[in-house]
């Protein structure tokens, strides 16, 4: 027999986002609960390639739904809510790596970087999302943040400079930096 936590549990699972997000307007600890419990293992992942390791991950995932639960009355539904929780993580990540000394360095001439982009086909394409993570996780901070701005979350340099307070070139030289840094680390472990 199932037991009453049980039962609420599956019932919670089984919610859409419009139920989920009143009930926990309502204040309702279940749907608080249920809210947390579907959305924290893939945010966790976000935030977890802007950080350098766990610890940092989870502060930041702690941090963000702090800012979900504290925010939630803005959601209007026009999306998914999925999207809408990853994009304050996204923001919540970005706040705790803007606090680190030397985030980014911003330089005013780019034209040295201009045509010395690589593509992703630089990278081996049977790594796994494990081995990436990890390499990573070993970007100095701005190269991260760039780096998952850029190819995980799709934003143009434009908005990257505008998200960080850098300029474009700074925004394509981080990245420019961090594709280099990648490229050392995976050929030497290639080659060891």
């Amino acid at each position: 027999m199932e037991s009453v936590l049980e039962n609420e549990t599956k019932r919670m699972q089984q919610l859409n986002d419009q139920d989920l997000v009143r009930g926990v307007l309502e204040g309702s600890h279940p749907h608080q609960r249920a809210l947390y419990e579907q959305y924290s293992t893939p945010m966790f992942r976000v935030v977890l390639r802007f950080a350098r390791d766990r610890a940092e991950a989870e502060d930041m995932l702690q941090d963000g739904f702090v800012r979900v639960f504290r925010d939630l009355a803005q959601f209007r539904g026009d999306g998914a809510l999925g999207g809408w929780i990853r994009r304050i993580m996204v923001n919540t990540a970005l706040s705790h790596l803007r606090k680190q000394k030397d985030f980014i360095r911003d330089i005013a001439d780019f034209s040295p970087f201009e045509n010395r982009f690589r593509t992703e086909e630089d990278f081996p394409s049977q790594m796994d999302a494990a081995a990436l993570l990890q390499l990573l996780q070993k970007l100095p901070p701005g190269y991260r943040a760039v780096f998952n701005l850029y190819a995980v979350e799709g934003y143009s340099h434009e908005e990257i400079a505008e998200q960080l307070g850098i300029t474009v070139g700074t925004s394509k030289s981080q990245l420019f930096k961090a594709r280099e840094f990648l490229k050392k680390i995976i050929d030497k472990s290639y080659i060891t």
